[in-house]
């Protein structure tokens, strides 16, 4: 009687799990409404999920941007980097503090621990940045840089003009005050960065014998040319029944106006700007070039995406918005794209789709072949698709993007989801196959139901402890976790939701598909061929235990020399179709030798007949996420 009850005790089809099953089959109408609600969200999470083509390993940081103008790097870092920087470290979940400083710029990148929120570091950064802007010297502003990550330059192009009619400044000029703010209102962009041509200005070029020759020190100079350009407002007079505003007018508006600006009087007798200084229209300070195919110079303007936000969405209406402002371009004005990561984006998902698509393809074929009955193929095929939009749901609302990682945890998972679904299919054609064909339906109901309470419990723990398999990898920091956890996570909620839907659908598909004609296991050719192999394989198998374990421990401990000869990289390779060349100069080099460098290594560069464009940058674009200095080029 003992040993009775305690084979009872452990009967699968009295356990838990066969009580959700019998649920599931006695409420079948509850299913089918689950089912239908999941597709309906899977597909909303599917449209609704970022793209892009790997993960964003970017620590969460803030970069903090000042321009000095004309100062050294030692008087920059003392003056402005050191006081930001330690200023900086006293900031709550602060984990570094980076400080770079270069001729007239200075770079602060406070990097925060991985679980704090980006916004929530940037408000912490602009209230340090409130306390310590007073002791900075006056004319040292700190910017806040984008909310972009180490990503975000998701496109770049080059504003060209191969007519000749317009030259740098003005294509300059088109870009900063027409293309950046309109493709600053696209959702998603953070921020539009130019680079190269020359940005105009107005400078003052100071004769020192003039000065002399009319006792004006030059701080009156500066002074007369800082103050200048203002207006003064006044109150307001009635005229009649009108109100009119006074106000003194004073902003220089061109040129001949700043010629006149009063710098000295001496004896009631003015003496002008122009008497001691040629004034005239120039470049500004350039700290950098962009370099189009070895033709010469371009302007070129980077698109820098907002953090969190979808690569393939901002990418298209970038591309949507350039189509709608190219009509309103001057005459021979071209807007050429010289970096585009969309294609690197749907060619990765596309081939991870496709992938994904081809194992649903195999797992229908061989299901047909074995089971020799489609309807009942229909079973794994159809839970396939829902465990996966499952696992989407998930990711949408995690805000995982669907990228290479990410994706490739589903197609790893795709192999064991279906496994429940083909056993417990199985395993009904095994008792349904014994039975008479004019059986009633609710013997044959009986018997898909047993079936499913046999294996169900066994198979539901079995994806369990697979789903649990990678989590170790969410023991990972740092970039490892950023680039690993995507695939861990994925992988385990498909797995996840697989194991749910072995014990909840999978019982009711069952019953509606498994109809007709069951055939035997003997009566399919397949099965009778792979049986006869089997059978004297595991007969030798079991006759020569000794050697078969010596022979699977050689071929263990050879793969251990192939396994030492593999290289490891951090990163898979993605084939983009485009290559990164960045020859670097000795410190110190002129933008004019430096520009020089580009313009030879693009020519020898062009003509290669694969390339279809070279695209050079020396220096840096006017963006705190580029801190390239003039000795950097990037082609």
């Amino acid at each position: 009687m003992q040993d009775t009850n305690h084979h009872l005790s452990h009967d699968p089809t009295k356990s838990g799990v066969a009580k959700i099953i019998e649920w599931s089959v006695n409420n079948q109408l509850l299913v089918v409404v689950g089912m239908i609600a999941l597709l309906l969200a899977g597909w909303i999470a599917v449209k609704n999920t970022p793209l892009d083509a790997i993960p964003d390993l970017s620590d969460t940081q803030v970069i903090i941007r000042t321009d000095f103008p004309g100062q050294s790097p030692q008087i920059v870092e003392d003056l402005v980097t050191y006081p930001l920087s330690t200023t900086m470290l006293g900031l709550p979940k602060t984990k570094d503090v980076r400080g770079f400083s270069m001729f007239g710029t200075s770079f602060v990148y406070i990097i925060f621990q991985d679980d704090v929120d980006q916004y929530w570091a940037r408000s912490r950064v602009i209230e340090a940045l409130s306390k310590i802007q007073g002791d900075l010297p006056d004319n040292a502003v700190p910017q806040i840089g984008p909310d972009a990550t180490g990503v975000g330059w998701v496109y770049q192009y080059a504003v060209v003009d191969r007519t000749g009619n317009h030259d740098l400044a003005y294509l300059r000029t088109l870009q900063d005050w027409f293309l950046k703010f309109e493709l600053a209102t696209v959702e998603g962009v953070s921020e539009v960065a130019s680079v190269g041509g020359f940005v105009k200005e107005y400078q003052v070029l100071v004769d020192p014998n003039r000065l002399r020759a009319y006792d004006v020190p030059l701080h009156r100079i500066t002074a007369a040319v800082s103050a200048a350009s203002k207006e003064v407002g006044g109150r307001v007079i009635e005229k009649g029944e009108m109100e009119l505003m006074i106000r003194s007018k004073g902003y220089i508006t061109n040129l001949e106006e700043l010629k006149k600006v009063v710098v000295y009087a001496k004896s009631g007798t003015p003496v002008i700007l122009s008497d001691v200084a040629r004034v005239i229209e120039g470049p500004e300070l350039r700290r950098g070039v962009v370099e189009l195919d070895g033709e010469g110079e371009v302007v070129g303007g980077v698109v820098v995406m907002r953090s969190g936000e979808n690569a393939l969405t901002v990418i298209e209406g970038v591309k949507e918005k350039l189509e709608e402002l190219k009509p309103g371009l001057p005459e021979g004005v071209e807007i050429e794209t010289v970096y585009d990561r969309a294609p690197l984006i749907e060619g990765a998902v596309d081939n991870l789709t496709r992938t994904l698509i081809k194992e649903g393809i195999v797992v229908a074929l061989i299901s047909i072949i074995f089971l020799l009955h489609a309807r009942s193929a229909l079973v794994a095929i159809i839970t396939l698709p829902l465990g996966v939009l499952a696992a989407f749901i998930v990711m949408s609302a995690q805000g995982i993007t669907a990228n290479i990682m990410s994706l490739g945890g589903i197609a790893i998972a795709i192999g064991a989801m279906v496994d429940a679904s083909i056993v417990m299919v199985e395993n009904a054609h095994r008792k349904l196959s014994v039975m008479a064909k004019d059986a009633p339906w609710e013997e044959r109901r009986e018997a898909i139901l047993l079936s499913a309470k046999e294996v169900g419990p066994g198979l539901f723990f079995s994806l369990l402890i697979i789903t649990v398999s990678f989590l170790p990898v969410f023991a990972l920091t740092g970039q490892s976790f950023r680039l690993f956890s995507p695939l861990a996570f994925t992988k385990t909620y498909a797995m996840g939701f697989a194991s749910i839907l072995s014990v909840t659908v999978v019982p009711v598909l069952m019953l509606w598909l498994i109809r007709g004609r069951i055939r035997k296991e003997e009566e399919n050719p397949v099965n009778r061929w792979l049986v006869s192999v089997y059978h004297p394989l595991l007969k030798l198998a079991l006759a020569r235990k000794w050697l078969v374990v010596i022979i699977a421990g050689i071929l263990v401990v050879s793969m251990s020399v192939p396994l030492w000869r593999t290289g490891s990289e951090f990163m898979p390779a993605l084939y983009e179709g485009e290559l990164l060349y960045m020859p670097t100069t000795l410190p110190g080099v002129s933008i004019t030798k430096a520009k020089e460098i580009l313009a030879q290594t693009n020519r020898l560069i062009k003509p290669v007949p694969e390339v279809h464009h070279v695209f050079g940058k020396v220096g840096r674009a006017d963006t705190a996420t580029d801190p390239a200095p003039i000795s950097m080029i990037e082609t």
